[in-house]
């Protein structure tokens, strides 16, 4: 199966200046394709493929004579992110959505270039990219199976990062595990397991927010344009990006603990844009616990240890009785489970991660879930 590598790149100053200058000459690529291809369908009615405006190419070099600076490959994959970019667009557009059209890239909105199959090599420590040099890499583990493709990011901060494409990467080893755990994810508590374990929220947002808001505001009083709002900025990204790796570093340590203990991992299939303009009071802290991300890791780390996961629906889960079936309706605030009917008496959580378990293992076994019981209030 597919898996990306991700290390830190450790360019000198002169490689530096060569990967943006790279990153510029795609960018360029990038707008004349998409200006090329929007003429095309404006002004002519017609819609070019990928491979007539790849053909552009030599045309541009010949015009443009710097673009022979940047390896061949790389300039053919920013004609093809535009080409996606357009196919994206029309098929949601086809789907009664409402996009918006791709957009022309400004300076320093272009941050990434790809090697989509040759032009780079790896040895040891030592990256070789065609056009630019030797690099090191901060290699903090081995890459695992055959490097199809790699791409170069530079990220707000400044940093560079390489991610390498690996086909066909070896399964994990790991002790088969007949053990089965539903997973609820929640607010109050990040994950409630069906087997009573409780795992705290980590609310990353309130660690960074009074640092955030302070940098932010110091920025937003500088002019638009100079030295300082520059460094400003820069700090604000800066705590972004702590942010956005400590949630990282929750999700992959929690995922890859469930993924090494349970052989059956099952999970509630949550729309989480929907849930976010149902309930938009609640968004900020949604998007805070990163539930999307932590069901990604657990996905594909089970799927490459060989384990199950099973994704159910969200409907009823907290307002079933785990114990007799029975529907008890309850507001959001009410944080405990109380059957009239059975008697049972748990918390609200720890009842849908029982619910969402059951439902998996029916899903398993092609068993239908049984039609719950309403409470009439009997």
């Amino acid at each position: 199966m597919p898996k990306v590598f991700r290390y830190r790149l450790r360019p000198t100053k002169a490689q530096i200046a060569i990967l943006n200058r790279h990153l510029d000459l795609c960018r360029w690529i990038y707008n004349e394709t998409l200006a090329l291809r929007k003429n095309a369908w404006e002004q002519e009615d017609r819609s070019m493929s990928y491979f007539e405006s790849k053909r552009m190419l030599p045309i541009w070099k010949d015009a443009k004579p710097e673009l022979k600076e940047v390896h061949s490959q790389v300039l053919q994959e920013a004609v093809q992110r535009v080409d996606l970019a357009l196919k994206a667009f029309f098929r949601r557009v086809k789907n009664g959505e409402v996009p918006g059209y791709p957009r022309f890239k400004g300076k320093g909105w272009y941050d990434s270039i790809t090697y989509p199959q040759s032009g780079f090599s790896l040895k040891g420590n030592i990256l070789h990219l065609s056009k630019i040099g030797d690099i090191k890499v901060r290699l903090h583990r081995p890459i695992e199976g055959t490097i199809k493709r790699l791409t170069i990011r530079r990220s707000s901060t400044k940093k560079w990062y390489v991610s390498f494409l690996v086909e066909d990467g070896p399964r994990e080893a790991l002790p088969e595990s007949e053990k089965a755990i539903g997973i609820d994810v929640g607010i109050s508590n990040f994950a409630v397991f069906s087997d009573g374990t409780f795992i705290e929220n980590q609310r990353h947002l309130a660690e960074c927010e009074s640092r955030l808001s302070e940098a932010q505001s110091k920025k937003d009083k500088l002019s638009k344009g100079s030295p300082e709002r520059r460094k400003a900025n820069r700090k604000v990204s800066h705590i972004y990006e702590k942010l956005c790796n400590l949630r990282d570093n929750f999700a992959h340590q929690l995922s890859r603990d469930i993924v090494d203990d349970y052989g059956i991992i099952c999970m509630e299939d949550i729309d989480i844009t929907n849930m976010i303009e149902k309930k938009p009071y609640m968004a900020k802290s949604v998007l805070d616990a990163s539930w999307n991300r932590f069901r990604t890791y657990v996905m594909y780390k089970a799927a490459s240890a060989g384990r199950k996961m099973v994704l159910v629906s969200p409907a009823y889960t907290s307002q079933i009785c785990s114990g007799c079936g029975t529907i008890v309706k309850k507001d959001l605030s009410e944080r405990v489970h109380n059957c009239p009917r059975c008697s049972l008496t748990l918390d609200r959580d720890l009842n849908a991660a029982k619910n969402i378990l059951r439902l998996g293992l029916q899903s398993l076994v092609g068993i239908q879930p049984r039609c719950p019981r309403i409470n009439s209030g009997e």
